[in-house]
């Protein structure tokens, strides 16, 4: 798959993994600015679904979707997937933020399948996991919980449900590389999302505590743990302004930055 963003060499990222990626995400949003317009003129920052064989349908159609349509779709890319069987496949699953991925900003030469659903909590993706059983990934990456706390769950049930996923992932992937992201802050006061007050009353400092929770559980799981929080965050722990549309979902600016964690894991083998 080939993007219209060129990535830093591999040397270069892995001299300042070690370093921490907010400082490497920083420069190359500097050093990437002039490219940004390029490559989302005229084109939505919220993308269909992605995979790179698949033609995705109009926006307009993404809203229309009720719940097992989408899934419908979902079970449709799977098995597309398995029959091709390509090299590096690497899987998105989770909500709106991760299903929004552009392609153009996916890290290259790998194979990616994105199995997110808007609006979707941990309950409903630990369900649907059985959808790319039959696939063959090298990396699954995972994102959820923002819904649940939208939605008033609790901690206690986002953490369970984050225990049965990755033991899912394991005993049907178990060669795969399980990944756990951490979930992103929200804007705070400065978001404009409808659903503004409900995010109000979820503290960023739960979050982060709760993060620090889903990093314990990666490492004890034999997963991987993948740190996002910290580099969305400003020093108040908000989700920064440029890195957002609206205090929620990501900024095609705020995608280049997660594509760096993501371009650093792969290049540098997970470790």
């Amino acid at each position: 798959m080939t993007t219209s963003v060129k990535t830093f060499p591999t040397w270069a990222l892995l001299s300042l993994a070690t370093n921490g990626i907010l400082m490497l995400a920083v420069i190359l949003l500097i050093l990437q600015k002039q490219r940004l317009t390029a490559v989302f003129s005229g084109s939505p920052s919220q993308q269909t679904i992605n995979t790179s064989q698949t033609v995705a349908p109009e926006l307009g159609r993404h809203h229309q979707l009720n719940y097992q349509q989408w899934l419908d779709i979902l079970k449709q890319e799977a098995q597309a997937a398995t029959e091709k069987n390509p090299e590096h496949l690497s899987i998105l699953a989770g909500d709106s933020i991760s299903l929004w991925f552009p392609t153009e900003l996916l890290p290259e030469n790998r194979y990616w399948l994105n199995q997110a659903i808007s609006g979707e909590n941990s309950t409903g993706l630990l369900k649907r996991l059985d959808i790319f059983d039959s696939t063959k990934p090298e990396v699954i990456f995972v994102m959820i919980g923002i819904n649940d706390l939208i939605r008033g769950e609790s901690d206690e049930v986002i953490l369970e449900n984050l225990r049965q996923i990755i033991k899912y992932l394991r005993k049907t992937h178990p060669t795969t590389k399980i990944v756990v992201q951490s979930i992103l802050p929200h804007g705070a006061e400065e978001a404009t999302w409808e659903g503004r007050d409900k995010l109000l009353t979820i503290p960023n400092s739960r979050i982060r505590l709760l993060n620090e929770q889903l990093q314990r559980i990666a490492t004890r799981r034999k997963a991987k743990y993948l740190d996002l929080y910290s580099l969305f965050a400003n020093q108040q722990g908000n989700l920064r302004p440029e890195l957002s549309t609206d205090g929620l979902h990501l900024s095609p600016a705020g995608y280049l930055v997660w594509r760096t964690a993501l371009q650093i894991y792969t290049t540098s083998g997970g470790e």
